[in-house]
């Protein structure tokens, strides 16, 4: 079978690869942080420190990477499969898929990983085997949109155990974090977005602390900060043009405002970044 062409990210919507066939072009697209990203390592080791000595063996993992995220594969020689899916291939009006999705990708932080058994690792490999044909003969959307949403429900049926029942608390943190992912920029007063789901800012934070052990603030300043580190690796300007950017008006304030909720200045994480990208490859940085 021919390669598919290699399409740009900007115009793509959903990009499907063998990690030992993924070229540059890809790796460096800007246009990464748009997507979220399946890394399927097959009989690889683990690419971040694990606690648990037992699972530091070569196994199959899935790393579950949010658009925005920071981290990133440094170099695509490892033996898996990359999916790379733009927030359009989902349908929006299913909201318990979607907050489901949102959880297993860890949107409020870097990533996700999942350890696979032998049967998960057979029951994914037998989806992902049909929407990659699919994807290589033609880019039928339809199907591919609904073989994309049965690879993730299975995806979600392995981590089903940190799931509890839905419920209306649940369908307020998937609005809180829509909303949040439009207007974290602009604003950060928690009252604005608890005004906008119809409830007082007490409740909120209430309902955020019940499911995310953060409030409404603390997710805020997370996003941020996420925001910040993403733009200190992955862009040329300066610090002070990323303050600008992030709505700081004072440079200093947003080095104290990053130091107080990394522990590091924006300068001393952006020479740790640097250095790891440097000299440690086939991680996540």
């Amino acid at each position: 079978m021919n390669e598919p062409a290699i399409p740009t990210l900007e115009k793509s919507l959903l990009y499907i690869r063998n990690l030992n066939n993924c070229p540059p072009s890809y790796l460096n697209d800007p246009g990464r942080k748009d997507f979220f990203e399946i890394v399927w390592l097959k009989n690889e080791e683990p690419l971040h420190g694990i606690s648990d000595p037992a699972y530091g063996i070569k196994g199959d993992w899935i790393y579950l990477i949010p658009p925005y995220r920071v981290h990133q594969l440094n170099k695509a020689d490892k033996n898996g499969e990359l999916i790379s899916f733009k927030r359009s291939m989902l349908e929006e009006e299913d909201k318990d898929f979607l907050l489901d999705l949102f959880r297993i990708f860890n949107v409020q932080g870097e990533f996700s990983c999942i350890r696979l058994d032998e049967t998960a690792a057979k029951g994914l490999g037998d989806i992902y085997r049909i929407m990659e044909e699919e994807y290589n003969s033609g880019n039928n959307f339809s199907m591919l949109q609904a073989l994309l949403k049965v690879f993730l429900l299975k995806l979600i049926t392995v981590k089903e155990h940190e799931f509890s029942s839905h419920d209306v608390h649940q369908k307020r943190v998937y609005e809180f974090l829509m909303l949040l992912e439009s207007n974290f920029l602009t604003v950060t007063n928690i009252d604005f977005y608890a005004g906008k789901l119809g409830i007082s800012s007490k409740r909120l934070n209430q309902i955020l602390r019940e499911k995310l052990d953060k409030t409404g603030t603390q997710i805020i300043h997370d996003r941020i900060i996420l925001e910040a580190k993403r733009k200190i690796i992955h862009s040329d300007v300066t610090i002070k043009e990323i303050a600008y950017d992030l709505g700081f008006t004072d440079r200093p304030y947003f080095s104290r405002f990053f130091k107080k909720q990394t522990g590091e200045t924006p300068e001393e994480f952006q020479k740790k970044a640097r250095v790891h990208i440097e000299t440690k490859f086939n991680t996540l940085v």
